[in-house]
């Protein structure tokens, strides 16, 4: 369910070896599969274990996972990076705003899966995201753009040389094209 870099679990030790015995961590995620989710790490001391709690054992200390947020963090990952500025963790969890689908699973789905796990996370460093507005019977994805690719002068670039591409390549043979339906408006919120 969730891996953890072995930088990371020597950093969660060195953190737990200042808070009462039989402390572990506790991953979580608020707003689970809602575009507002966010992803968390705290100290988690032996009176806060729930019941139903999911625990997960690494070097040195458990991971306890509530129920509710188990399912969004498939695939997570926990990782100590360092740079000249220090340490920071890093906590990626594609599944936070969007439970994974089956590979099976409506083409629909499975595209609003990609959209919101791969596409807009990368949208997000410009203050952009995309929705999907249709599905057409002969296979194309109708995009709404929003926030800051609205208006932006690169918004064609981005469609064809990055959202298409990407899309067409995961769902070939099911996708024909991926089209704009946005009236890009020039304003302030557009990004530069």
């Amino acid at each position: 369910m969730i891996s953890i870099s072995e930088a990371a679990q020597a950093h969660f030790v060195k953190l737990l070896a200042d808070q009462p015995e039989g402390t572990n961590i506790r991953v979580f995620v608020i707003s689970p599969g809602t575009p507002q989710a966010e992803c968390g790490v705290s100290y988690c001391p032996p009176d806060a274990v729930e019941a139903d709690d999911i625990e997960i054992e690494f070097n040195g200390f458990n991971a306890m996972v509530d129920e509710k947020s188990a399912p969004f963090l498939e695939e997570a990952s926990i990782d100590l990076t360092t740079d000249q500025l220090g340490s920071q963790l890093t906590l990626k969890a594609p599944n936070a705003k969007m439970r994974k689908v089956a590979d099976d699973a409506p083409l629909r789905d499975r595209v609003e899966y990609m959209i919101q796990s791969e596409i807009n996370p990368q949208l997000a460093s410009h203050g952009g995201h995309i929705m999907l507005v249709e599905l057409t019977e002969d296979g194309v994805a109708v995009l709404q753009f929003g926030g800051g690719c609205n208006g932006c002068s690169m918004v064609d670039v981005t469609l064809k040389d990055g959202i298409e591409k990407q899309m067409l390549e995961r769902f070939a043979g099911e996708l024909t094209a991926v089209t704009d339906a946005t009236d890009h408006q020039h304003g302030e919120h557009s990004f530069q």
